[in-house]
């Protein structure tokens, strides 16, 4: 947004304390202070751009979302009015922290994994698998196939489409019912 020709420059002022302020006949206003951070507000004071020294830039947009980005780190902050957060990385994962606790990661793979604020996790796989832990670490896995497991400290069970079910007990033993009721 910055111009680059001096004669759109309508005013300037330079401060005892090294800070410039410029007004440009446009209505914008830049503020370039002594450590090189330049803060530019638009025309209709409804966006505010600040560069800072080390690149990284803060923006405030009219609908009040605050986007940071970070140049060291590549990474991306958004931050919504209703709370939200959407971090970017560059190796294009995404992350949603979300007012309600709520995070969801999206990872580079299509891999989507959800964090809740009462311990439970979900991660949902590109194939379709789901991958369900909850507090207590019991787990619940929904294959794309059909097939369910769970998987406590107590037992690993199966169970397949046919209504087939497969428990192997901590203590090793094991125990098969096909759907017809046989054990």
């Amino acid at each position: 947004m910055e111009s680059k020709k001096d004669e759109n420059v309508k005013e300037k002022i330079e401060y005892p304390d090294g800070k410039v302020e410029q007004l440009f006949s446009d209505g914008r206003r830049i503020m370039t202070f002594r450590n090189g951070t330049k803060k530019e507000i638009s025309a209709d004071k409804m966006t505010t751009v600040l560069t800072f020294f080390n690149g990284d830039i803060k923006k405030i947009l009219p609908d009040q979302r605050v986007i940071y980005y970070y140049a060291n780190a590549q990474t991306t902050h958004i931050t919504y009015p209703n709370g939200m957060e959407v971090l970017q990385f560059p190796n294009h994962q995404i992350e949603k922290h979300h007012p309600n606790g709520t995070k969801e990661i999206m990872f580079p793979d299509q891999t989507i994994k959800r964090l809740y604020d009462g311990g439970l996790e979900e991660t949902v796989f590109p194939d379709g698998t789901v991958v369900k832990v909850e507090k207590n670490g019991a787990k619940t896995i929904l294959f794309s196939n059909g097939q369910k497991e769970i998987q406590t400290a107590q037992f690993k069970r199966r169970e397949y489409p046919d209504g087939t079910v497969k428990t192997v007990y901590a203590n090793g033993n094991q125990e098969m019912k096909y759907s017809s009721g046989q054990v």
